[in-house]
């Protein structure tokens, strides 16, 4: 009986180990630079969680949009050189149009600011076969064992 708790044991550790050696990891940098615009009201509260839409020179779509911090900050990092448009809205009437003038020298440069994420090697066919074969061998397994000790009862 113990030889075969222990074969069980020893087929599930085997079946959930190609699930941790097809892990993928991240890697991120801090990189200074970029513009924060902090967006206060006149008593000096900042404006916290106001929705802000940034948009490049000269284009239709905006460049990014996201929410202030607490304090009242926001940071982007322009691609770009020209006039920038930040507009700062807190939704309970209270808006902040900024001109934002960045030179060739505030450019980001992209180079230093590298994200990488290691991709699977495994395509999402193949991991979806591989998780069908996880599913029915644990089945199997535990069918097997269940009608073993029906049997001998």
């Amino acid at each position: 009986m113990k030889y075969k708790k222990l074969t069980i044991y020893l087929w599930a550790v085997f079946f959930l180990l190609p699930i941790l050696a097809h892990a993928h990891g991240v890697k991120g940098r801090i990189s200074s630079g970029g513009i924060v615009v902090i967006a206060e009201y006149d008593t000096g509260e900042p404006m916290s969680y106001a929705r802000v839409k940034i948009s490049a020179p000269a284009a239709k779509l905006t460049f990014q949009s996201g929410r202030t911090d607490r304090n009242g900050r926001f940071c982007f990092f322009p691609d770009t050189p020209g006039e920038w448009k930040v507009v700062v809205d807190d939704e309970m009437g209270h808006r902040l149009e900024v001109p934002v003038s960045v030179n060739e020298a505030m450019k980001l440069e992209t180079d230093e600011q590298t994200g990488r994420s290691a991709a699977s090697s495994l395509s999402k066919y193949e991991k979806a076969l591989i998780g069908i074969c996880i599913i029915f061998g644990i089945s199997g397994v535990l069918f097997l064992w269940r009608g073993k000790k029906e049997r001998y009862k």
